[in-house]
């Protein structure tokens, strides 16, 4: 009779051992690969999400997850097209699009991304120039996109993002660099004040004449004058002179320029 409730025991043990080998549950963004004996259960054997019912000891389950994946390169050293050593970094958004290629076609499917995506950053930013790789880095982003996601097709892994985060240039390079800003500065800050000396000059010319085609624009520009001065507190005495008794001078001097 004290068998009994060890016998008990034992068969609950067991039926508990069954029951938790023999159900999953799946969350909404993970699927389950399942094998039976070896091969995939099923037509794909992709089950889930939800409550998975497995045969103990017989099905084996893989639990792979369908969120974008953030996969960090690390830097690498990369020597330009035009002889320019730099180190340089990425990041790479990618994620599982089929589940059972992901398990059955690669062994490791987050290492061989990362390793592709490695190579092939040194691969691309080697063949491209330094100038190149600065400016138009959106170019330089779709084609690594392109090149990675054509070799992890085969793996069920789709890559919807490459992004250059750091490009590290030696200490020379920074220097000239530098310079060459500092440069290009100078040279626009002497384009824009030659610009405005030109336009000033040109708005003079355009004032002179139209005061020598209208004498009385030039008078009213004398009164003006006259009220600016004596508007500011100083002890300057002014004495108005007609304008008139200064055109016989003018006009003096206009023949004597024509001869």
């Amino acid at each position: 009779m004290e068998q009994y409730p060890v016998m008990l025991i034992v068969i609950v043990v067991f039926v508990l051992f069954i029951l938790s080998s023999a159900i999953r549950i799946l969350r909404e963004y993970e699927r389950g690969v399942v094998f039976r004996l070896g091969r995939l259960a099923g037509r794909e054997g992709v089950r889930g999400p939800g409550l998975i019912l497995l045969v103990p000891v017989i099905d084996k389950m893989v639990k792979v997850s369908l969120r974008t994946l953030v996969l960090d390169v690390p830097p690498q050293d990369v020597i330009t097209a035009d002889n320019v050593s730099i180190k340089v970094n990425a990041v790479v958004y990618f994620r599982v699009m089929e589940p059972q290629k992901a398990i059955v076609q690669v062994e490791n499917y987050l290492l061989a991304t990362s390793q592709i995506s490695q190579t092939t950053l040194r691969s691309v930013l080697g063949q491209s120039e330094l100038d190149e790789i600065l400016s138009n880095r959106d170019k330089i982003n779709q084609q690594l996109q392109q090149i990675i996601d054509g070799h992890t097709e085969p793996w069920g892994v789709k890559v919807s993002n490459v992004e250059v985060k750091q490009i590290d240039l030696p200490q020379e390079m920074q220097r000239a660099m530098a310079r060459q800003a500092e440069a290009e500065r100078e040279r626009r800050s002497k384009v824009i004040s030659a610009e405005g000396e030109y336009q000033a000059s040109q708005r003079l010319a355009d004032a002179a004449q139209i005061l020598a085609d209208q004498p009385s624009a030039l008078t009213l520009r004398y009164l003006q004058t006259l009220v600016e001065i004596s508007s500011e507190h100083n002890t300057t005495t002014i004495f108005p002179v007609p304008i008139d008794l200064l055109k016989p001078f003018l006009k003096e001097k206009n023949g004597s320029d024509t001869k």
